[in-house]
């Protein structure tokens, strides 16, 4: 993976206008802050965000927060990176990847001690276990993101590998459409897609990945110059989106019906919104002693497979992936 600083930081300065990085503020005046997510922030996947802005976390921390959308997780990584983003958004092994392509980012909160990928299999298909997988097929997003990383993981942990199974690269609709479909014998699944076949009547036998491989959730990533110049931001910023996720885990029919109020396009669907966001409490925000804190043994244990698989060529200190000091 061959990632040019130079080439998108020349951007950088027109970047920065545009997001409101450059913009004057008066005394008092709500601070105006783009925060970079992966993918369209409609998704219930950034529930957590979105209930800090409706519930007026962020205001009440003096931020005026715009969502922007990049082309995965890497590619938030690479924008906060150079300066682009002041925040975002992406998976705690995110910094992995980039780390080793000089990309200066951390990971200062992780949202869960779950993992984000989830294996699914249809309730009577009797796969108790990725090891019941060889010789299936299996949809994935795409063969450089982390469900199809954390597949592998799963595999490695029955001893198989890639070439055991056949992994359709199916993008974010067709991963649940071939499964739904019975296409495929199972799908590397983030929650909003296990909602959506759950949603159309399918019986599913959720593995959570965190019992075969320590695969992490989303996290908030911010660069090694912000936390070093802006903490006070960097802790606004955690200490709201902290509290979006201990709603929708201690209330999600609550949260469902505030997060349809600032995603006005998923009105009228709080009942599927609500089952996505219990699937979230289950299977990826809960676990963690401390919200919000990296676990550095599994970190380390992911960076190993990462090598181990070719993914990234040489390890980083882990000092240098994430932080836990924005989360007390």
């Amino acid at each position: 993976m061959n990632i040019s600083i130079k080439s998108i930081a020349l951007t950088a300065a027109a970047a920065a206008f545009a997001f409101g990085l450059g913009s004057p503020r008066t005394a008092g005046a709500a601070e105006d802050v783009t925060y970079l997510l992966p993918a369209i922030p409609s998704l219930p996947a950034f529930g957590p965000w979105m209930l800090a802005k409706q519930r007026g976390y962020y205001a009440d921390e003096g931020l005026n927060v715009t969502f922007q959308s990049a082309q995965g997780g890497v590619d938030v990584a690479k924008q906060v990176g150079v300066g682009n983003a002041q925040i975002g958004g992406a998976i705690g092994d995110t910094p992995i990847i980039v780390r080793a392509n000089g990309i200066p980012v951390k990971a200062v909160a992780v949202l869960g001690g779950g993992s984000l990928t989830q294996l699914v299999t249809p309730a009577d298909s009797g796969i108790s276990s990725p090891a019941d997988l060889k010789g299936s097929k299996i949809s994935v997003m795409s063969y450089q993101d982390t469900t199809f990383y954390s597949l592998l993981g799963m595999l490695a942990s029955a001893g198989l590998t890639r070439n055991d199974v056949e992994a359709l690269a199916a993008g974010p609709a067709n991963v649940w459409q071939l499964f739904l479909s019975g296409e495929v014998a199972a799908m590397a699944a983030v929650p909003d897609w296990i909602g959506i076949v759950q949603d159309n009547g399918k019986d599913v036998n959720i593995l959570p990945s965190g019992e075969f491989f320590p695969s992490m959730a989303q996290a908030v990533l911010a660069s090694d110059e912000l936390i070093e110049e802006r903490p006070d931001l960097v802790q606004k910023l955690v200490r709201a989106t902290l509290k979006g996720m201990r709603d929708i885990m201690d209330d999600p029919a609550g949260a469902a019906a505030d997060y349809v109020k600032e995603v006005t396009s998923h009105a009228g669907k709080e009942a599927s919104i609500q089952r996505v966001f219990e699937l979230y409490s289950k299977y990826v925000y809960a676990g963690q002693a401390q919200i919000g804190a990296m676990d550095e043994k599994r970190l380390a244990e992911v960076q190993d497979f990462y090598l181990d698989q070719g993914i990234v060529r040489r390890a980083s200190e882990l000092s240098d992936l994430y932080t836990n000091e924005f989360i007390q």
